[in-house]
């Protein structure tokens, strides 16, 4: 191309001579008039087909056995390797990575692009949800957690929620959270085939849902569409989403102590998402949101209870078994069979019989492990303080209490060595049921400086504390100026000797 460039200008802008550019450049005559006389950079065109001496006799064996994939499962079908293999075997002496690079240039003949159709959403109408995966730092370690996403269509509009795992009761909490991060319920929501709202997949659209999904789509009454298997694109707004949201939002790695803390920050992030205009959308998400909220339908009176709700049998150990782990309950409120309430991040326990919980744990998402509240113990410890040095729950709890309980339970274990000493310590742990560690503590030290340290003393010191500053108030004698001297007149002896009969 440079040549010719050289060439063309030499003779149609500095006026050389055809001979004169033979000269310089050691071209032919009919080459330098081509060039001349040419518009556009010669090309290289072969005038007959390369000829592959060793792979051309299979060229067409390839094809054939490429045109037989259509017709195979799809995880069976005639690979580069197998297919080399298979020519070598019919007389093929040439190398694989002939045929290899054959075989890419047939495929890229023969494949048809993947084209989609342009979409638009009326306002209000639709919203996608997916799931994602993303690394934070988690209470100083790493760990990757589950990232729920909704997008609405019209508006581009995205809510972002994490949580420990995928399971239902979370999907439907994502859900909650995107509704009131909308202000409303769109009409119809798309879905993967995913196993927390679809039981069964039939043929076609037709699909099984979970009972408890169909209970939780009829409190907001939205419509579900569930996208072709493998289909991804067909809710591509909102797979988009989930790595936009990771790049921009979660990089550098969150640190964060808790999951309310992580949600509070990505719902920053997607409050910060309405001032920008997203590409092919008329105007920034926020306005268009707020055009597309009057189209809602609007929330229900009450919120969906999103928990799994399990009964359980309390074991000797007054514990329950969720999910491969043990989850304490109070020794004296523990009946043989109770229910609790699974939330993504809580387990509460009740009785049947009662509106309130017996307890509540933060629940585990890992295997086999004892969450355990010392305090769902006392009752028995009480009747038995004996097994006060091994009680499992006491022990984990005594690892970490401060120190002036050591001091008190000392004191109490030598004034009362026969066992009223640990008795005593028991009923001063029970006031945990009420009040903090902190108050506890600072009444303690105050009861052991009075010499009162003993239950009561510790009671009598926790109502001491929590009293407010008494409120002294000033009379105002100045309608009562007679009474304005009391206390201020001198004191006369001789009154004292009248009063006992003696001679003034």
């Amino acid at each position: 191309m440079q040549e010719w460039e050289q060439i063309r200008r030499a003779y149609h802008i500095e006026g050389k001579t055809i001979s004169t550019i033979m000269a310089e450049t050691g071209r032919t005559y009919r080459t330098v008039v081509r060039q001349i006389d040419s518009e556009s950079p010669p090309t290289y065109e072969r005038n007959q087909p390369y000829k592959a001496r060793k792979l051309g006799a299979y060229k067409e064996r390839i094809k054939e056995l490429l045109g037989e994939n259509k017709r195979l499962p799809r995880k069976q079908r005639w690979t580069a390797k197998r297919i080399c293999e298979q020519i070598t075997e019919e007389g093929y002496t040439g190398a694989e990575s002939t045929v290899r690079h054959y075989v890419g240039q047939v495929r890229k003949l023969t494949k048809k692009p993947k084209l989609y159709l342009p979409l638009e959403f009326e306002p209000g109408q639709d919203a996608q949800v997916d799931w994602g995966e993303a690394d934070v730092i988690y209470q100083g370690k790493q760990r990757t957690v589950q990232v729920f996403y909704m997008t609405l269509c019209y508006s581009r509009r995205t809510f972002m929620m994490a949580f420990p795992s995928q399971k239902q009761e979370a999907f439907f909490v994502g859900h909650q959270g995107a509704f009131d991060f909308f202000g409303g319920v769109p009409q119809r929501i798309s879905y993967d085939n995913l196993k927390t709202a679809v039981y069964e997949v039939l043929k076609g659209k037709q699909r099984i849902e979970q009972k408890a999904f169909l209970h939780f789509r009829g409190h907001y009454l939205f419509d579900s569409h569930y996208c072709t298997p493998g289909a991804g694109n067909e809710k591509g707004l909102v797979e988009g989403w989930v790595g936009y949201g990771r790049r921009n939002f979660m990089v550098p790695l969150p640190v964060v102590d808790s999951f309310e803390e992580l949600n509070a920050q990505l719902l920053a992030s997607c409050l910060k998402e309405d001032s920008r205009r997203v590409t092919g959308q008329p105007r920034p998400i926020g306005e268009m949101w707020q055009e597309e909220v009057t189209k809602l339908r609007p929330l229900p009176t009450h919120p969906f209870e999103s928990c799994r709700r399990v009964e359980v049998t309390v074991n000797k150990y007054s514990q329950v078994l969720l999910e491969t782990n043990r989850y304490s309950v109070p020794c004296d409120k523990a009946l043989p069979q109770v229910v609790a309430k699974l939330s993504p991040l809580m387990v509460k326990i009740y009785r049947p019989d009662e509106a309130d919980p017996i307890a509540v744990h933060p629940r585990s998402y890992d295997n086999e492990q004892e969450i355990i509240d010392p305090l769902h113990y006392l009752p028995l410890l009480v009747q038995r303080p004996g097994a006060f040095e091994h009680a499992k729950p006491l022990r984990q709890w005594r690892a970490g209490w401060p120190p002036i309980y050591e001091q008190l339970l000392t004191h109490l274990r030598d004034k009362w060595p026969d066992g009223r000493g640990m008795r005593e310590f028991m009923h001063v742990l029970y006031l945990h049921r009420d009040h903090s560690t902190q108050a506890i503590s600072e009444a303690i030290e105050w009861a052991l400086a009075h010499n009162c340290a003993h239950a009561d003393g510790v009671r009598l010191w926790l109502t001491q504390l929590t009293l407010p500053d008494p409120n002294h108030v000033t009379l105002d004698l100045h309608d009562h100026p007679r009474l304005q001297q009391v206390g201020q007149q001198k004191v006369d002896a001789a009154q004292y000797n009248q009063l006992t009969g003696g001679v003034a």
